[in-house]
């Protein structure tokens, strides 16, 4: 098959889990990393690894992100150890932000995992398209996430981009229109999974 990929950037109605997450006092980021990973993880499409010429699935995958120094306005890669439980992960996610907030670099948590896979969040920019471009032209199986910043309709609707690429060869425009579905059906019943 040729090396292709696609993208596809939908706008998802944050409102009801960002009043919820608001509400427990928590922040969204954290949030969105364990809900993005949880509804990827049921999708054995989006946890395909490759070694050699051996493709397997993953049982399930870790985010790997960015964190932002507002000290030199630079950005430094981490990662943060998945849980289907979300008070579990928020807590590792806190730990992970206390231990490596402070530092430099490239890569600032070591021994990332060989399921990650990279998800963001761009919250100063709201766009309409995002496509992240590989220069190194490696296979990657993994999708690729990228949120940006949300807008408020004057309904009162809250509206991310959300920006999801994927490789052709391990998925097609109907598995990624399934997680869609289910990312917008859990977004408008955080009771049901956030509480």
């Amino acid at each position: 098959m040729m090396p292709t990929g696609f993208n596809v950037t939908v706008n998802v109605d944050i409102t009801k889990t960002y009043a919820a997450v608001k509400a427990k006092h928590w922040r969204f980021f954290p949030v969105y990393l364990q809900l993005i990973t949880r509804l990827l993880s049921e999708q054995p499409e989006f946890m395909v690894g490759q070694t050699d010429d051996q493709l397997y699935h993953f049982d399930n995958l870790t985010p790997a992100y960015s964190i932002y120094h507002a000290d030199n306005d630079t950005i430094s890669g981490m990662w943060t150890a998945y849980s289907a439980n979300i008070d579990t992960f928020y807590q590792n996610y806190l730990a992970d932000r206390t231990t490596y907030q402070t530092q430099h670099g490239p890569v600032i948590k070591p021994d990332q995992p060989e399921n990650a896979y990279m998800i963001n969040m761009i919250p100063n920019l709201h766009f309409s398209s995002y496509t992240p471009l590989s220069f190194n032209g490696l296979p990657n199986f993994l999708p690729v996430i990228e949120a940006g910043q949300y807008q408020v309709t004057p309904a009162g609707t809250r509206l991310m981009p959300l920006s999801f690429t994927i490789h052709h060869a391990v998925a097609d425009g109907h598995h990624v229109s399934r997680f869609f579905e289910k990312l917008q059906a859990n977004l408008d019943k955080p009771e049901n999974w956030l509480e």
